[in-house]
C-alpha cells in the first residue's frame, strides 16, 4: 500500500513542474518582441539594404537582348519579363568574368593598343634574271641562201653590229642590173622608180648606195647584230635556205637585269611600282645595289600563295649574271597605325576577335578588322581605340569561357550567324541550354512553353514561344505535357533543337 500511494504523489509533482515551466516559457516569449525581435528586424533590414548600399547598378537590361541598355527598372519591351540590373562588380553584358587569381595562375597577360609610326620593311629572297624587254631578233629581209655564218654558239656575248651571217639573194642581182641600165638612160623619173623598187625588195640603204657608187651588182648581204648582248639562240647554219622574215638569232641585252622575288600575298602592300628596292647579292658581300620596282605581276602562285615582284637593276660591266641568288629589301613610307601584338588576335576563320579588359577579371570580346602584319605586331583598322587594354596571352582560356556562356554567339553578326546556322547548327562553341517546361500550345513550327528559370541566361520562370529547329520535334506532344527541351541562340532568336516528353519513369 505504501508504494502504491507514492506513485500518484510523484505523478502529481511532475504535472505541477511541467505547468510551471510552461508558464515561464510563455512569459519569456511574450517579452521577446521588445528586445530580440527588434534586433532580428534590424539585422534583416541591414541585410536587405546591404546590396543596395554596397552594389552599384550601372543599368538595366533584358537578358535576351543584353546589348540594349535601360536607365531604370521596369518591364522589358521585348519579352514578358522584368529587366535585370547590371551591377558594377559584375561582368559586362556580353562579357565574361574570370577569377583574377585563376587568370594570374594561368599567365593571362595584358597590353595596351597603341598608335605607332611604322614603315614596313620586308626582306625576301630573289633571283637575278635576264631583262626580257631588251631582246633583239635579226631576220632575213628576203629569201636567199646562207653562204657564211659567224662562229657563235648560245651563251656567247657579242657587241652591237657583230657579224651574224652572209646571204646570197639571186633576185637582187637582176633588179640591180635593171636599175643601172635605167640610170644610164638619164630619165630621172624612171631612175627614181627603179631605185624605189630596190628598197621595196628589202635591200639595205647602204647596199643601194654602194651599187650607185660602184656601178657593180652586189647580190650578197651581211646580217649584223642590231644590239649587243647574250646570244640565246642561233637558228642559221651555212648552206641553209632562208625565207623572207625568218629569224636568224635571238640576242638579249645585258645593260640591265631583272631581280625577281616571291612575295607572300599577305605582304602585297609592301610592293608598289616605282618604289626603290635594295638588293644584296651573295656574290658581292658588303655591297648594296639599288633599283626600282618595275612590275608586280597580276597572277599569284596557287601553290605557294606568293606574288612575283620584279625590279630593274643596272648592270654596268655585266657583273650580274642570270641565276644569281640575292636578297631584296622592300619598304614603304612611315605612317601612323594602331597596333596590338599579333598573339592578342584570335582568328576564327570568319572574324578576328580581341578581348578587351573592362576591369580586373572582366573581359569583353570585340570584333576587329585587321590590316598589315608588322613583325610581331598587327595593325588594327577598326574595332579598337588607342589606350584600350587587351589580353595578349592566355586569351584562349577566356575565349573558352566565353564560348561556354554563349557570349560570342550573342555578339555574332547576322551574316555570320546565318552562315553558321546553314553549315553547322550545332557547331563547337555554340552554347546549348536545357530546361524543363510544360507545353501550352503547339502551332506548326512553333511551341509555347511555360518553362522554369534558366540561370545561365538570367531568365526567370515564364511563358514563352520558341521556334523549332525541325517541325518533327513536336510530334506526339500535346498541351499539358511536361517536357525537357534544349535550345540555343539562332539568327531570329532562341530556337529549340531537342524536346522530349517527361514521364514518371523518366524522359521518353
Amino acid at each position: 500500500m505504501t508504494s502504491n500511494k507514492k506513485f500518484p504523489l510523484a505523478a502529481v509533482a511532475l504535472v505541477v513542474l511541467g505547468v510551471g515551466m510552461g508558464y515561464g516559457v510563455a512569459q519569456w516569449r511574450s517579452a521577446m518582441p521588445a528586445t530580440a525581435a527588434h534586433s532580428d528586424a534590424s539585422h534583416a533590414g541591414a541585410a536587405a539594404s546591404a546590396p543596395t548600399s554596397e552594389r552599384k547598378v550601372l543599368y538595366w537590361y533584358d537578358p535576351m537582348s543584353p546589348q540594349q541598355k535601360f536607365d531604370k527598372p521596369g518591364k522589358s519591351p521585348f519579352m514578358d519579363m522584368q529587366l535585370v540590373p547590371k551591377y558594377a562588380d559584375e561582368a559586362p553584358a556580353g562579357g565574361v568574368a574570370v577569377d583574377p587569381r585563376v587568370a594570374q595562375t594561368l599567365g593571362v597577360r595584358t597590353t595596351t593598343a597603341t598608335k605607332q609610326r611604322l614603315g614596313m620593311s620586308l626582306q625576301v629572297p630573289a633571283t637575278v634574271m635576264l631583262n626580257e624587254r631588251d631582246v633583239a631578233i635579226p631576220q632575213a629581209r628576203t629569201a636567199g641562201f646562207v653562204q657564211r655564218v659567224a662562229r657563235l654558239a648560245p651563251g656567247d656575248v657579242i657587241p652591237a653590229g657583230a657579224f651574224i651571217a652572209e646571204l646570197l639573194v639571186p633576185e637582187w642581182a637582176g633588179a640591180q642590173q635593171e636599175y643601172l641600165a635605167v640610170r644610164r638612160t638619164g630619165d630621172e623619173a624612171l631612175t627614181a622608180a627603179a631605185r624605189q623598187r630596190l628598197v621595196l625588195m628589202g635591200m639595205p640603204p647602204d647596199l643601194v648606195q654602194r651599187v650607185e657608187r660602184s656601178g657593180q651588182v652586189e647580190a650578197v648581204t651581211i646580217i649584223q647584230a642590231p644590239s649587243g648582248g647574250l646570244v640565246q639562240e642561233l637558228m642559221v647554219r651555212p648552206g641553209m635556205t632562208v625565207s623572207q622574215g625568218m629569224s636568224l638569232a635571238r640576242i638579249t641585252g645585258l645593260s640591265s637585269v631583272w631581280v625577281e622575288a616571291a612575295l607572300p600575298e599577305a605582304q602585297a602592300a609592301a610592293a608598289r611600282v616605282g618604289e626603290r628596292v635594295d638588293v644584296v647579292l651573295s656574290a658581292f658581300p658588303g655591297q648594296t645595289l639599288h633599283g626600282k620596282v618595275s612590275a608586280v605581276l597580276p597572277e599569284a602562285n596557287a601553290d605557294t600563295r606568293t606574288l612575283r615582284v620584279r625590279a630593274d637593276l643596272p648592270n654596268p660591266g655585266g657583273r650580274l649574271r642570270a641565276g644569281m641568288f640575292a636578297q631584296m629589301r622592300l619598304g614603304t613610307a612611315s605612317e601612323e597605325a594602331l597596333v596590338v601584338p599579333a598573339e592578342a588576335v584570335i582568328r576564327t576563320g570568319q572574324r578576328a576577335i580581341v578581348y578587351v579588359v573592362d576591369q580586373p577579371g572582366r573581359f569583353t570580346p570585340v570584333e576587329v578588322r585587321v590590316g598589315r602584319e608588322l613583325g610581331d605586331k598587327l595593325e588594327v583598322l577598326q574595332g579598337l581605340q588607342p589606350g584600350q587594354q587587351v589580353v595578349a596571352s592566355g586569351q584562349f582560356l577566356i575565349d573558352s569561357e566565353a564560348s561556354m556562356q554563349g557570349v560570342l554567339q550573342r555578339q555574332a553578326s547576322p551574316a555570320a550567324e546565318a552562315a553558321s546556322a546553314a553549315s553547322a547548327p550545332a557547331a563547337a562553341g555554340m552554347a546549348v541550354h536545357s530546361a524543363m517546361g510544360k507545353v501550352v500550345a503547339i502551332n506548326g513550327s512553333e511551341v509555347t512553353l511555360n518553362h522554369e528559370a534558366v540561370p545561365a541566361l538570367k531568365w526567370p520562370a515564364m511563358e514563352m514561344a520558341f521556334p523549332l529547329a525541325q517541325p518533327g520535334l513536336a510530334q506526339g506532344l500535346k498541351p499539358g505535357d511536361t517536357v525537357r527541351f534544349s535550345f540555343h541562340e539562332a539568327k531570329e532568336g532562341f530556337e529549340i533543337v531537342d524536346m522530349r516528353r517527361e514521364s514518371k519513369g523518366g524522359t521518353r
